[in-house]
């Protein structure tokens, strides 16, 4: 099993996005030290919490200061992008470091409409699909039927995955026969259902004679199981705070969840973030092998919203030796 990491570059409070930054480089060069496979970052807007807004910036100095990890995009909100700049950012990023950059696409804005009208890109009739392919065109082979060519891009060949919480994002991978990653971590409702569909219905073709889904899992793991459960409620809290119309700063953790966030809030907020491995080496080794059981990933990616960036760069070693990853394997 490979297990891959992904951030948020998360803004704590009592920091600024320039710490984040910091712990953000830490993170990745930490996970290629011990053996993890890929680091990628999302596109996220107008939260004051989430620093990887500007997503392909923050690839490139990820890459940089890394050697051997796989970085990339998880992901890219294609509806905000001209497939065309897209391209010329990932192929450059791809002539930079060649054969370590992934572009992950997501079909959500990443925003709510203010955020669409703010990027000057309309709500109008879903091309996703279409762009995608056209993405796709700008990164392969040089085709001479093209009115235009990305330079950097063409011939790069930047592997594409798509990203999804549905159905429909499931389908589309498997109708082009793409990787697909799953966002259990924050939206598992459809899971098994879009697990089932994409392997179900893959087609094989030029970018996959196989069906590779990805399981997104949080993940924190501490010397013992309640440090962790303590841990894991900054995630609780922004998440509620989330989903109540209140973002913020990532929240320092607190003794008692339930003194901080609404009993009629709390359960939805467990569920959606249910996908975990939270614990102890021992219990992260346990959850873990029961999440691989139930659902066969073909590699796994995992997230912690942690308050403190020391306690981050801990989770993923502890999870390193729990879960037996080699640093051969980034290699």
């Amino acid at each position: 099993m490979q297990y891959s990491i992904l951030d948020l570059a998360p803004v704590p409070e009592g920091s600024g996005p320039a710490d984040s930054f910091r712990a953000m480089i830490d993170l990745a060069q930490t996970a290629e030290e011990l053996g993890y496979h890929r680091f990628w970052l999302a596109e996220h807007h107008n939260m004051p919490g989430i620093a990887s807004a500007a997503t392909a910036l923050l690839i490139g100095q990820v890459a940089a200061a890394t050697k051997t990890i796989r970085v990339g995009a998880g992901g890219i909100m294609l509806p905000n992008h001209a497939p065309y700049r897209v391209a010329e950012e990932f192929g450059t990023l791809a002539t930079l470091f060649p054969d370590r950059i992934d572009l992950g696409l997501g079909r959500a804005p990443g925003g709510d409409g203010a955020v669409m009208q703010a990027l000057r890109r309309g709500m109008g009739a879903d091309r996703f699909p279409d762009d995608v392919l056209e993405l796709i065109g700008y990164l392969g082979p040089r085709r001479d039927d093209m009115a235009v060519h990305a330079h950097p891009g063409e011939g790069t060949n930047v592997p594409v995955w798509i990203l999804g919480s549905s159905l429909y994002g499931a389908s589309l991978a498997a109708a082009f026969g793409l990787p697909y990653a799953f966002a259990s971590h924050f939206a598992p409702a459809e899971l098994e259902a879009a697990r089932d569909l994409y392997r179900n219905r893959f087609q094989p073709g030029p970018w996959g004679e196989k069906p590779c889904f990805m399981l997104a899992v949080n993940l924190i793991c501490a010397p013992t199981d309640e440090e962790a459960q303590f841990l894991r409620t900054s995630a609780q809290l922004a998440f509620a705070r989330l989903r109540t119309g209140k973002p913020g700063l990532l929240p320092r953790p607190v003794e008692d969840i339930h003194e901080h966030v609404p009993a009629q809030v709390l359960p939805s907020v467990n569920h959606a973030l249910g996908v975990a491995a939270v614990g102890s080496p021992e219990t992260v080794r346990r959850q873990m092998d029961a999440l691989i059981e139930k659902h066969r990933p073909d590699e796994i990616i995992l997230t912690g919203q942690i308050w403190s960036p020391g306690k981050r760069i801990e989770t993923i070693r502890l999870a390193a030796e729990a879960l037996e990853i080699r640093a051969t394997e980034a290699a």
